[in-house]
């Protein structure tokens, strides 16, 4: 599903640089479930963010679905990242005057392919969120807020779930049940990325890499 073969990404920072991913190479399959862990400043989100068609690599190739979306036009790069990729992130990203229902279903304004309201009711239905569709995100609890922004990763059915630190806001309560949708998500065939500091999150992973100043030490 995810191919990095040799990715290097050097930022430059007052005039000189700083390599944040050094000869990054590895493969994320259908069904996986890759943790990578790492300290903060290891490089964990540039690769993210690289993975999501975000950020472009100083050197090297990525794949996703057989696709390198860094050779595609602006347009072909976003239509990829909206079918193919869900994001997740720490900071939930969302937006504060649309409701829970609206939050969720915002995906289908950069897809063609989405499946109206009705996906929406099943995915509140299934992450316990029926009740808050008509609140907005000030009116949530912390994991309810998480819960919605997986829905809304979850919406246009993507092959890849990439995941920023997506339970370090949250309790150990409410980051066990982020896990277990992640982790099944995984067993009806898709496939997640998550990079985190919280070694509790390899608990969870089908695969566990680790990560230090830009580099896989286990891979």
């Amino acid at each position: 599903m995810l191919i990095f073969n040799n990715i290097d990404k050097t930022f430059q920072v007052k005039q000189r640089s700083v390599d944040a991913l050094k000869n990054i190479s590895l493969e994320l399959n259908d069904g996986e479930f890759m943790v990578v862990n790492g300290p903060s400043g290891c490089g964990k989100t540039t690769l993210l963010l690289i993975a999501g068609s975000l950020l472009r690599p100083t050197s090297g190739e990525v794949s996703i679905d057989g696709q390198d979306p860094y050779k595609m036009s602006q347009t072909e790069r976003n239509q990829l990242r909206s079918n193919a990729i869900g994001f997740v992130f720490q900071q939930f990203h969302l937006i504060p005057y649309l409701s829970v229902r609206e939050n969720i279903l915002s995906p289908a304004l950069a897809s063609v392919n989405h499946t109206g309201n009705d996906r929406t009711e099943q995915l509140a239905e299934h992450f316990g969120l029926t009740e808050r569709l008509d609140h907005y995100p000030r009116q949530l609890s912390m994991g309810e807020k998480q819960r919605t922004a997986l829905a809304r990763a979850l919406y246009n059915k993507p092959r890849v779930i990439l995941a920023d630190e997506p339970t370090g806001n949250l309790d150990d309560d409410n980051a066990d049940i982020i896990f277990s949708y992640l982790k099944e998500y995984t067993r009806d065939g898709g496939s997640v990325l998550l990079v985190s500091h919280d070694r509790k999150a390899a608990q969870y992973g089908t695969r566990v890499l680790k990560m230090k100043k830009g580099e896989l030490v286990n891979n």
